[in-house]
């Protein structure tokens, strides 16, 4: 059979009511002057429901309380009875309102303004014991019957707020877990079973509550003692989850310090009651505080790791470009090569006594200084046989060998599963500090050590030592030892640091005797699991 949008709006409208009549009678069994979980069923179905079906809520608290007052009548009278009628939720309903909308209560999807939150629970704590006192005031009450207000009071604004903190935090949390699965109840519930916060509640807040109410059964003093002790899983869950962790923790340590309540109006529990009420208030606004400083602290991580994986982007373009442009010169020296080759072969016809020898030596040298300049663009070696091979037989090795520099190198590790441009990096770093030290002619001695390995994520440490010894000192050919200028920046102990930070490294610098130390480090950027 067909419903029509406005038939299936009040089946809707019908149903909440129903929903909310059954809880409303649920929650009334179980609710005690000092501990008043109605309240807090009103103010989680005020926050959580849409307003939309907010006269749903009006109609089916009217519906409990109207019976109530029907049933009553003849024992307090009409103008109680009328007073009764009056849903609670009519007073709570502006109130919460105003929190929704001005306070912010819900500044973004899924997430709680706590400080509002704590705020509004008071607000509606004051307002629910108010209109207790005054259906007091409408009540018959026996001749000489005295009510000690003070007191009464204090109880009611304790058991509202205990009721409150008891429900509506727990029930954020799951509307919250609930949002964050997008309305599934099947990703919801594996979200739940492998959260942390709910393992951690089952297995390690579940049984410390429940071996303090094991020692409190037995002696009154031990069960004081117990029930303000259950405050303390409130403090551990709320640093360790945030006020998320603070609200479940808190609702089990309610309703375990009420179990342990001897008698309905027990002194000691309500002590415990104030103990713990302000225990899981203030461990929401500083879980809220954490949550928020938590957040802020993942999103820099995140925007670190995304600058971070920039410049590696762009590092690599760079090298990209670069190897494009040493391809050219490449061609460019196989193009010089072919010229020089056809010219003195024009020469020789021309003039068959000529000595070219000098032209040949010319053309060599500019074809070595072709090469030199290729192979710092972008190292063949590098390339073809990896960092090992670079820096013990490419152009760097050669370069200090023939300036008369002493080289060591000492590579240990799998530098083979390392990605290129990390690679890469640590030999523009190597070329840099080797250049830096030789273009200030303050090196004869040179030692590179590399340590690497894949634990904890990639990584890979450089060390260079330069030293001078007085001896090899006055051997070095300097004019030869410039040629490295074209495989640094120039930059010197800068452009080091720039390239260890691009891969999440640091740089440190020690003086020596005769000579310093730069040990860099650098690490992965996608580390193995």
């Amino acid at each position: 059979m067909h419903v029509g949008p406005r038939a299936g709006a009040l089946l809707r409208q019908a149903g909440v009511a129903a929903i909310y009549l059954i809880a409303l009678m649920l929650f009334r069994q179980v609710s005690v002057p000092h501990w008043i979980l109605l309240t807090g069923f009103h103010l989680a179905a005020l926050m959580l429901v849409p307003y939309r079906y907010w006269p749903a809520l009006f109609a089916g608290d009217f519906a409990r309380l109207a019976y109530i007052s029907v049933s009553c009548l003849d024992q307090y009278g009409p103008l109680w009875a009328v007073a009764n009628s009056i849903p609670s939720i009519a007073y709570e309903a502006p109130i919460v309102w105003w929190f929704r909308e001005r306070w912010h209560l819900f500044p973004a999807k899924g997430a709680v303004n706590m400080v509002a939150f704590v705020a509004c629970a008071l607000v509606i704590a004051g307002i629910a014991t108010v209109e207790t006192i005054g259906q007091v005031q409408l009540t018959p009450l026996p001749t000489g019957y005295d009510i000690q207000y003070g007191e009464v009071i204090a109880r009611l604004m304790l058991g509202n707020f205990m009721g409150v903190l008891t429900i509506t935090p727990f029930a954020l949390v799951i509307y919250q877990s609930f949002v964050a699965a997008n309305h599934r109840a099947s990703a919801w519930m594996h979200q739940i079973l492998d959260s942390r916060l709910f393992l951690e509640s089952v297995f390690m807040v579940v049984p410390t509550l429940g071996f303090l109410a094991w020692i409190g059964e037995h002696d009154d003093h031990t069960r004081t003692v117990a029930q303000m002790a259950m405050f303390l899983p409130v403090i551990v869950m709320a640093f360790r989850h945030g006020w998320q962790g603070g609200a479940i923790a808190g609702t089990m340590a309610s309703i375990g310090t009420v179990l342990l309540m001897p008698a309905t109006n027990d002194h000691a529990t309500l002590q415990a009651e104030t103990l713990v009420a302000m225990a899981i208030s203030t461990m929401l606004l500083v879980g809220a505080r954490l949550s928020h400083l938590d957040r802020r602290a993942e999103e820099e991580r995140f925007d670190t790791r995304m600058a971070m994986a920039l410049a590696q982007r762009n590092v690599a373009l760079g090298e990209a470009q670069l190897r494009v442009t040493a391809q050219a010169l490449d061609q460019l020296r196989d193009s010089i090569n072919g010229v020089f080759g056809m010219m003195l072969g024009r020469l020789r016809h021309l003039q068959p006594v000529a000595d070219d020898a000098g032209y040949r030596r010319q053309a060599q040298i500019a074809q070595e200084q072709i090469y030199l300049l290729t192979d710092c663009l972008s190292p063949a070696q590098l390339r073809e046989r990896g960092l090992p091979a670079a820096l013990a037989h490419g152009s760097l090795a050669q370069t200090l060998h023939e300036a008369g520099v002493k080289y060591w190198c000492d590579l240990r590790g799998p530098v083979s599963l390392f990605p290129q441009s990390m690679t890469l990096a640590v030999y523009r770093m190597t070329c840099e500090a080797i250049a830096d030290a030789l273009l200030t002619r303050d090196a004869s001695d040179v030692l590179v050590k590399i340590r690497c390995g894949t634990r904890h994520g990639g990584w890979i440490v450089l060390m260079i030592e330069t030293r001078r010894h007085p001896v090899r000192m006055q051997h070095v050919d300097w004019a030869l030892a410039h040629r490295l200028r074209a495989s640094a920046t120039g930059l010197g102990r800068k452009a080091i640091e720039d390239r260890a930070a691009t891969f999440g490294g640091q740089v440190r610098e020690r003086a020596l005797r005769h000579g310093r130390r730069l040990i860099a480090s650098l690490h992965e950027p996608h580390p193995r699991d």
